[in-house]
């Protein structure tokens, strides 16, 4: 039997964040179904009630994909709470090239990256930057408080 992988983030816009992971991991958001012209449309052929969907859903994606179709499938899935706490899994974006490449062309990647990812609505958290071990990496947080890493 072939499994599928599919990260579920829990969220409170889902289009904000289908903008700001599409951005930050080169996804793009996933086009309905064939021979639907929205999700909405989608999801009222497979008979979700109306009164299930919420305004506007359906007519937006909700969900990022891998254009290149190896990495998992995103979807940001509405709930009616805030975050609460710590996030018990994270996404890491190695932009860096790995301990092969020069600490300082790692250290451009990565402020590049950090900087693109700000101007997205991220916000950096900490910087880890210990040169004589040869990290450099740099926790933020997404539009809606959900931590990652990029190193």
């Amino acid at each position: 039997m072939e499994t599928t992988l599919q990260l579920t983030v829990d969220c409170a816009d889902p289009q904000r964040m289908v903008a700001f992971w599409g951005e930050a991991l080169g996804y793009v958001p996933e086009p309905p179904p064939t021979g639907h012209a929205t999700w909405r449309a989608y999801w009222t052929a497979q008979g979700v009630p109306e009164e299930e969907l919420p305004e506007g859903a359906g007519d937006c994606p909700e969900s990022i994909v891998d254009p290149a179709g190896r990495g998992p499938r995103v979807w940001f899935q509405q709930v009616p709470e805030a975050k609460a706490g710590k996030n018990r899994i994270h996404f890491d974006l190695g932009v860096g090239g790995g301990r092969d490449v020069p600490l300082e062309t790692r250290r451009r990647r990565i402020d590049a990256a950090v900087e693109r990812l700000v101007g997205a609505g991220a916000a950096v958290v900490r910087v880890v930057d210990e040169p004589g071990g040869g990290r450099y990496a740099v926790g933020m947080r997404d539009p809606e408080g959900n931590e990652f890493d990029v190193f």
